[in-house]
């Protein structure tokens, strides 16, 4: 427990700092400092809501443990999205209103629901860090300097030319999408269009889809009349392993290739065989390549008494994200944790955090809401039922911790 020792003693100088300034809190000493958690823990989208709410709870419980906030524990207000935009904007209401009145949230695993439900947050002026949505828009929607919307999940306009790059590499330039009609798909479909743009490229085939859908056999046909050497998937729900089962069912043997939901439990136990193979970006593969993802890896199937984590990237970002924010508390002059304060804070951060998925010496700040870039990526591969790197030289590269270009 080296790693969870080394964390906790970084916080334990953070406390100190702050403590240091002869700052007062005997009204409010033992009050807990209430974080909202949104996000899809039921329906079709809880494959990989369940892992983000977990990571969050195992760095909570970490930092309680140590001692909170100068004595105050952090206390979870969790809210379930059900994956559904009407109701994520209701949560998100709700986190926000005076019942709750939580200081911060942590949130989001769908693009259609974050952006319906984002304003909630903005107009509260309530900080939100996005641990799992990917969505370009949603860290657009709002200017930098103006905005309480945070992320520490790869935005897809970084997804989308990290896979485009690695298509080109190796051949792959006759490029068939089949994007659902989601916000996440629509968002995609730009992403990577634009993608291919920059590589004078363009999609020999667009087909779209509704979520839900059970068959995409003509979609899959027409590609493969239209020349497609490869097949770039953006759906987030099983829609990736209908993709694949027609793709085996067709006899059509070209790579499908996508974003991170093709690492997801809807895709590779939906698509069995069909899935093995399939290429994705990833920020996190739940391989011990170092001590801190090692520790971070064997925390969490022992508190939550697991086999494996069903989507480690969603678990992984979370848990940072929750680390990042807390961090940002402490450094705040005289405990006064108000949004504007916290925003404030995780813009000008004090000090590098050593987290799991890399480490954030400068992750935000007044002009760039998004934490990680293309660089810390790597492509993820379907192997044996399980995700793994896809090549060598990107597990090689994994061992070195990559900084925010």
């Amino acid at each position: 427990m080296r790693l969870r020792t080394r964390v906790l003693v970084a916080f334990s100088c953070a406390v100190g700092a702050v403590a240091a300034q002869g700052q007062t809190m005997a009204q409010t000493a033992g009050a807990p400092i209430r974080i909202g958690v949104v996000g899809p823990f039921t329906g079709p989208s809880a494959d990989f809501g369940r892992p983000m709410l977990n990571g969050v709870r195992l760095a909570i419980d970490e930092i309680n443990s140590f001692g909170g906030y100068l004595g105050r524990p952090f206390e979870l207000v969790v809210k379930d999205d059900q994956a559904n935009p009407e109701t994520g904007k209701k949560m998100s209401d709700e986190l926000v209103g005076a019942d709750n009145k939580v200081v911060a949230a942590i949130g989001f695993c769908n693009t259609g629901v974050a952006m319906a439900a984002i304003d909630s947050f903005q107009a509260a002026k309530v900080p939100l860090i996005v641990p799992c949505a990917t969505g370009s828009p949603i860290t657009a929607k709002f200017p930098p300097a103006e905005s309480f919307i945070f992320r520490n999940s790869p935005k897809d306009a970084i997804q989308a030319p990290f896979v485009v790059d690695d298509l080109v590499a190796r051949g792959w330039t006759k490029v068939a999408i089949l994007a659902d009609t989601t916000g996440y798909g629509e968002a995609g479909l730009k992403d990577v269009e634009q993608a291919l743009a920059k590589k004078k490229l363009k999609a020999v085939y667009v087909g779209r889809f509704p979520t839900g859908v059970k068959d995409l056999g003509k979609e899959l046909a027409e590609a493969r009349a239209a020349g497609a050497n490869v097949v770039f998937s953006y759906t987030v729900g099983p829609e990736n392993a209908v993709i694949a089962r027609g793709r085996q069912a067709l006899g059509w043997k070209v790579p499908q290739v996508g974003a991170w939901p093709l690492s997801f439990p809807f895709f590779i136990d939906g698509g069995k065989e069909a899935a093995e193979g399939a290429l994705m970006a990833q920020s996190f593969i739940a391989e011990p390549s170092n001590e801190r993802r090692s520790t971070f890896l064997a925390a969490y199937l022992r508190k939550f008494d697991a086999k494996k984590i069903p989507v480690p990237m969603a678990a992984a970002q979370a848990y940072d994200a929750t680390y990042l924010l807390a961090q940002a508390m402490l450094n705040i002059p005289g405990g006064k944790l108000d949004g504007p304060a916290i925003k404030a804070s995780l813009e000008n951060p004090k000090r590098t955090h050593y987290g799991v998925v890399t480490s954030y010496e400068r992750p935000f700040s007044s002009t760039d809401h998004d934490a990680l870039t293309q660089n810390m990526l790597v492509m993820g591969t379907v192997r044996n039922g399980g995700v793994t790197f896809a090549y060598p030289e990107d597990a090689k590269r994994n061992l070195f911790v990559q900084r925010k270009q």
